[in-house]
């Protein structure tokens, strides 16, 4: 896992580097430049584009002057530099990189008034004007700046962060640059893994400068980074001797008489991604669909439900396709009293959970809520922004004792020990009804299979991402029977 930093936590391992490396400051910052121009360099080839880049007077200025002079030093041809002059106030760093550039040949204008960019065409705009620190809205002048240049037709790059943007934490306002691209250093930003960030990024990518690793890790931040190496190391290898009992019993309770797809993909998916046995508790009228589509997926009446010993599976899940009826709340109510280790809920479950705040609270320990925004606010009261409903979820996971998966581009997991972790795969083409489903299976699979709970939602919300992913870069739309049949062959692949 890599550990995420906030802006101050970002301060200190630059400071820690520079005093423990050591290097100096200004080194550092050259550093960071060359690492930008050489990213930069790779995706933009054409040296006789005009590039104009637009600096602040603080140090993410200061690395806006040394891209210039890196990047006329790469030989790109026209490059120019607009120093955004409405402060006296500048830090050494950008004072020495400015000396280094007016040794050049390179153009520096110093920019009074917003209005004096007024018929300014360039083909590559590069902001950088404000970097990591940003506490407070932006003064009038910064933001009629920023408004012009989010109007200028040329690609828009970012150093770091879009100026305006705080690294993490609500905005200050809606007048941020808009980038097309942000090269950003060591870690991505809170921010960047939320939708708040949408209207002002399209993509962006991250770069190695070289900070202190050790530092880093053992910061303390209760936000992680899963990424395609955390869920190799952690996948079971199977052995000779190994059986069907050697991997679990997982009783999935879903569907109704209109709504067996849901009961069918969550089934699918628990099979495929390696529960030993798989029942399927469904209405009666759903059994010809399951033995047509799953053979391998066993039925259990709901009739039955109250007199079976749900002691014996290994993991339940509840939810997909259920409906709201009072039928089903007595399902739910019958589990929760009946069955003591934790238990996956999931859509119409999740929404009988939050008309009944006193059933909420009797969920088993360590049980897992698979909400995306609506119904999380349905849970837990209505939100108003990303960062409410992450205090939310920090506050309700720690005490509910229980996880809580909050769905979106960058799925966040958090953990009863008050952990945040920051899902890195997936893709805009799983935006499509069933892929919540197909989810809820998997993460009920690895329970079954006996992984840890956390590793188990771990592995699970990275393998339904990444194959989401790799599909998603030949497919418009990913329809998640699609994304089911991958699953095996992906988890052979990433144990490979």
């Amino acid at each position: 896992m890599l550990k995420l930093l906030n802006a101050e936590q970002t301060k200190l391992a630059d400071q820690y580097t520079i005093e423990n490396e050591p290097i100096p400051s200004l080194e550092l910052m050259e550093r960071a430049s060359y690492t930008f121009v050489k990213t930069f360099s790779e995706r933009f080839l054409d040296k006789k584009k005009t590039i104009t880049i637009f600096c602040g007077k603080r140090n993410n200025g200061g690395d806006g002057l040394a891209i210039a002079r890196l990047l006329h030093q790469d030989r790109y041809e026209f490059v120019d530099v607009v120093i955004v002059d409405f402060s006296d106030k500048s830090t050494p760093e950008f004072d020495a990189n400015l000396i280094a550039l007016q040794q050049t040949d390179v153009s520096i204008f110093y920019l009074k008034n917003p209005e004096e960019l007024e018929g300014k065409q360039t083909d590559v705009i590069i902001d950088a004007i404000f970097g990591i620190g940003l506490s407070r809205e932006l003064d009038q002048s910064y933001q009629q700046l920023i408004e012009k240049l989010n109007l200028l037709s040329g690609k828009k790059i970012s150093v770091d962060i879009p100026s305006g943007m705080p690294s993490e934490g609500r905005l200050y306002g809606n007048v941020i640059f808009k980038a097309d691209w942000v090269i950003t250093f060591q870690r991505p930003k809170l921010n960047f893994l939320l939708p708040l960030s949408a209207p002002y990024i399209k993509e962006w990518k991250v770069v190695n400068i070289g900070l202190n690793e050790h530092f880093i890790e053992n910061t303390a931040s209760p936000y992680y980074w899963i990424w395609k190496k955390d869920i190799s190391d952690h996948i079971k290898v199977r052995k000779s001797f190994d059986h069907k009992g050697t991997y679990g019993h997982n009783l999935i309770i879903a569907g109704d008489i209109d709504t067996m797809g849901a009961a069918l993909l969550t089934a699918e998916s628990s099979m495929k991604s390696g529960s030993g046995l798989t029942t399927a508790c469904i209405p009666q009228s759903g059994i010809t669909a399951l033995n047509a589509r799953l053979p391998e997926v066993m039925y259990l009446s709901r009739e039955n439900l109250d007199n079976t010993d749900l002691d014996k599976y290994s993991s339940i899940c509840i939810g997909p396709g259920l409906g709201k009826t009072e039928e089903a709340k007595a399902i739910i109510i019958h589990l929760i009293s009946t069955y003591k280790k934790p238990i996956v809920f999931d859509a119409d479950a999740l929404n009988i959970l939050a008309e009944d705040e006193n059933l909420l609270s009797q969920i088993p320990l360590h049980s897992i809520l698979t909400p995306h925004i609506k119904e999380f606010d349905r849970l837990f009261g209505e939100h108003h922004n990303c960062w409410d409903r992450i205090e939310t979820a920090f506050r309700q996971a720690q005490k509910l004792q229980s996880y809580i998966v909050l769905k979106n581009r960058y799925t966040m997991i958090f953990t009863p020990t008050g952990l945040c972790y920051f899902n890195s795969s997936g893709s805009p083409a799983m935006a499509i009804g069933g892929m919540g489903d197909v989810l809820t299976g998997m993460i009920s699979s690895f329970i079954a299979q006996d992984y840890p709970i956390e590793n188990a939602i771990i592995i699970a919300v990275f393998l339904h991402g990444y194959i989401g992913e790799q599909l998603g870069q030949k497919m418009y739309v990913v329809p998640p029977t699609k994304l089911i049949k991958q699953i095996p062959y992906v988890i052979k692949d990433l144990k490979s």
